[in-house]
């Protein structure tokens, strides 16, 4: 969940973890989808920050996802990532403190507009291809790209959240992690993946943008998997030939032949007609106009956030100092 705090003091300083007993809460906007607490915080700055907080005693239960997040810390700052300032831990808690971006989630304004228009459609997929090529870069592999982890900052510009399931990639990894829809071929045949899913992603969420909603879907996740192995897309009337041309071409479900994974990486991507408008060395540097500009007034305002219920998170139980010993270098 994510909670607002407001600063104990006025005094400022950069954040850091001798400050997580400094903060209040003040409302919860948001819920993960393991349901973690998580929250928005301000420290002796004053400024709010999103702040995680995953229950140690749910290690044993989740231990690959708490596993993934203690990779998050090396993933460092990039325009298109929330940055994370500092991570640390007690006996009920591991606590994660990142930025707060207030523009809320790409899905909230993807479901409020029914589907976007190409020309934003063209604008996100370019930001989200500059944040992945940046990932991949590093070896990691995010694997959970989906609308419900694309925040809006205050001018529009995107920000990747949620890097439960991301993975420092050595050779291949084997986990079957992330959203149904969005599952690659491999990783439901379980065959060991790597890069490759997250540009299949990246086909399936420019089809849910244009579309408004994915090109695989049925009532229950085996029905999903049937249809994503079969590989048959129907697209709708208004997608023009050149992005439809794209979608396929990273929805191949052979991944040594999907566009982003071969020779040249993003590049191939970067080169493709549906991008030959697009100024990539702009992107990186958030000189693209947004076509969306969030509504937001003044500090840690969370009005593009949904709203939900308060949860008592000071009921987690704690654990013993044992247990605690693999959390040692969180």
């Amino acid at each position: 969940m994510l909670y607002l705090a407001s600063p104990m003091d006025g005094r400022a300083r950069g954040p850091g973890p001798q400050d997580k007993g400094r903060v209040s809460w003040e409302s919860t906007i948001s819920k993960g989808c393991l349901e973690f607490p998580s929250g928005v915080e301000s420290l002796r700055t004053g400024s709010r920050f999103l702040q995680h907080l995953l229950p140690v005693a749910d290690f044993w239960k989740h231990g690959a996802r708490f596993a993934a997040f203690q990779q998050t810390p090396r993933i460092g700052c990039h325009a298109g990532q929330g940055c994370l300032f500092w991570t640390c831990h007690d006996e009920r808690f591991l606590y994660m403190l990142m930025e707060f971006v207030p523009g809320g989630e790409l899905f909230s304004y993807l479901r409020n507009r029914g589907r976007f228009s190409s020309n934003a459609g063209l604008f996100y997929s370019a930001e989200i291809i500059c944040a992945i090529e940046y990932l991949h870069s590093r070896e990691i592999v995010y694997r959970d790209l989906k609308p419900e982890n694309i925040l809006l900052d205050r001018d529009g510009h995107i920000k990747l959240t949620d890097f439960g399931f991301a993975k420092k990639l050595v050779d291949k990894t084997w986990t079957l992690c992330g959203t149904p829809e969005y599952l690659a071929p491999e990783v439901i045949q379980s065959k060991g993946h790597g890069r490759a899913v997250d540009w299949w992603a990246l086909g399936i969420l420019i089809f849910e943008m244009l579309s408004g909603f994915p090109p695989f879907f049925d009532d229950n996740p085996f029905g999903i998997y049937q249809k994503i192995l079969a590989g048959k897309i129907d697209f709708p009337r208004h997608l023009d030939f050149n992005v439809k041309d794209l979608i396929k071409k990273l929805l191949v479900v052979d991944r040594t032949r999907r566009l982003g994974n071969m020779k040249n990486g993003a590049d191939d991507v970067k080169r493709h007609r549906w991008f030959r408008t697009v100024d990539w060395e702009a992107v990186p540097q958030r000189k693209l106009k947004p076509p969306i500009v969030p509504k937001v007034c003044g500090e840690g305002d969370t009005s593009n956030f949904e709203a939900y219920p308060e949860n008592d998170w000071n009921t987690a139980p704690p654990v013993s100092p044992k247990d605690l010993e693999v959390f040692k270098n969180f």
